[in-house]
């Protein structure tokens, strides 16, 4: 990431995904929370803005499988942000995304999602209110998830299968920052729903995305940063819920914990993730949907994934583009410990090796190049392994 304020990219848009460049650049924030936008050195509440820029991004991959399948050109995402300030004090942010191209009535395509759509009531950088569709607070990428801000051309298996990014629903909490470098997000918002956990997936497919959603029993999420220390930032993340309110007679409980760190220093750039999911009366939860649909589910009791990764920049930093080589191991383990009576199914533990490039023409346009080579533990079901090339851009 650079660090650099670009004239074209709307500032609400730059603050809310580049905590990483606040980061570096902590002198000139004053303080500001992970979220708030400062107002304009030169205006005052008579005379700010009263709307806000729109913003997006896009990418768009070649994947290329090494089984034999026929290679796939993909549009995948497509993203609007708009946002606009009705005072200093409240705004409003929203994120709409089309994937695949295009959405065609009840065929199998691509999806149209409001992913953010919320209002800030910005009291003081300590403390402000947010509420609305609202983006999950845990790990590296789901609120930051950019094409140019995060190395090969699909995001990390572990933040697919464990962390399913991006997640997004229904909730209201608050957010500010405070101490040397604190910063926070704490949320109530809609459970996930325990009838689309998979035995490949964990709980990705289970959010209610604000769409009608059961709050019977509503969930928790937060996360605590600390970019207090040039070059370093680290982060932990939790969520916490029921999640079997269409089971009425079977209790169900996801806890996810989730623990990050970045580092920079010159040219190197170095990342971790560590992500646990525990899934209480999942052993009920399998028995419950076999006798829906004649099929064992074989939804683990504890998901497991991590993740590290390594990049260089390879180029000089005065030139006005830049480009780096990288390496990430992930281990990404949706069966990792199973109910008592349940069968794990061995390719679902799987780990992969992604090695490839990022040039940078613009530090808003990324072209990406990778190869992914993932293995699992099963000598029967062959995982999928990938040439992919990428383009990506925001704005």
């Amino acid at each position: 990431m650079f660090c650099h304020t670009r004239p074209r990219l709307g500032l609400s848009l730059w603050l809310l995904i580049s905590v990483s460049v606040t980061s570096v650049c902590a002198a000139s924030d004053q303080g500001a929370g992970p979220d708030q936008a400062p107002a304009p050195a030169t205006s005052s509440a008579s005379s700010a803005p009263r709307s806000g820029p729109i913003s997006g991004y896009m990418d768009f991959h070649f994947n290329h499988p090494t089984d034999g399948a026929p290679p796939v050109l993909d549009f995948h995402r497509f993203v609007l942000l708009f946002t606009h300030r009705f005072s200093d004090r409240i705004r409003f942010v929203g994120e709409l995304e089309v994937e695949h191209a295009f959405v065609e009535g009840l065929e199998k395509s691509g999806e149209l999602e409001l992913e953010q759509a919320y209002l800030d009531f910005l009291l003081k950088p300590s403390l402000n209110f947010r509420a609305g569709m609202v983006l999950v607070p845990v790990g590296i990428i789901n609120e930051r998830h950019e094409p140019p801000v995060y190395h090969g051309v699909e995001r990390p298996f572990v933040d697919t299968f464990i962390v399913p990014t991006t997640w997004f629903d229904a909730g209201a909490g608050i957010h500010g920052a405070f101490g040397k470098g604190f910063r926070y997000r704490t949320y109530v918002m809609a459970p996930l729903d325990a009838t689309e956990f998979t035995a490949g997936g964990g709980i990705a497919g289970s959010a209610q995305h604000g769409s009608e959603a059961q709050v019977r029993n509503v969930a928790l999420t937060g996360r605590l940063e600390h970019v207090g220390v040039r070059g370093l930032q680290t982060g932990v993340s939790f969520w916490t819920g029921e999640t079997a309110f269409r089971l009425p007679r079977i209790h169900t409980k996801v806890h996810l914990y989730e623990g990050d760190a970045r580092f920079t220093r010159d040219r190197l750039e170095l990342r971790g993730q560590y992500a646990h999911i525990f899934i209480d009366g999942a052993g009920a939860l399998n028995d419950a949907l076999s006798r829906l649909s004649g099929v064992d589910p074989h939804v683990a009791e504890q998901l497991r994934g991590f993740y590290s990764e390594g990049s260089y920049r390879v180029l000089p930093s005065t030139l006005p583009h830049d480009a780096a080589v990288f390496v990430r191991y992930e281990n990404f383990d949706t069966q990792y410990r199973m109910p008592a009576g349940s069968t794990k199914l061995p390719q679902f533990d799987r780990d992969a090796w992604v090695v490839g490039a990022t040039y940078w023409p613009d530090p808003d346009v990324a072209i990406k190049v990778d190869y992914s080579y993932v293995r699992s533990a099963s000598r029967v079901v062959p995982p999928p392994r990938s040439f992919n090339i990428g383009l990506g851009w925001w704005f």
